[in-house]
């Protein structure tokens, strides 16, 4: 489970974050704030959500990959499709909390670095 909570939350965080898909993000994001049909607004936003998209990576993922938990039956493919969702989303919550202290690093050693140049 915890394996293939990393491709849910690669592939999420990926199309939802970074600078490879910014463009169709950014046409998901004006189609979700211009649109008048509720429909598509629901739609589109799927795609700038990193924890709606996870739902939609996961149920792919279990699909192709038959996962299941604690049960054999349909109920199986849902507790497993709920765990993996919530075990990605952790992934995701501590890779933006790591990449936000790199920033931060990042930052003050810039500053520090302009200090020392003056």
């Amino acid at each position: 489970m915890f394996i293939l909570a990393l491709p849910v939350a690669c592939i999420s965080w990926t199309f939802t974050h970074e600078e490879i898909f910014r463009e169709p993000r950014e046409y998901c994001q004006r189609c979700v704030e211009t649109s008048k049909s509720i429909w598509k607004r629901k739609f589109f936003y799927i795609f700038t959500c990193e924890y709606c998209l996870s739902h939609y990576v996961t149920a792919l993922i279990v699909y192709i990959t038959g996962f299941q938990l604690l049960f054999e039956d349909w109920r199986g493919y849902v507790i497993a499709g709920f765990a993996l969702v919530w075990i990605a989303n952790i992934y995701m919550s501590l890779y933006a909390l790591i990449r936000v202290d790199l920033k931060k690093e990042r930052a003050e050693a810039e500053m520090e670095e302009k200090k020392l140049k003056k």
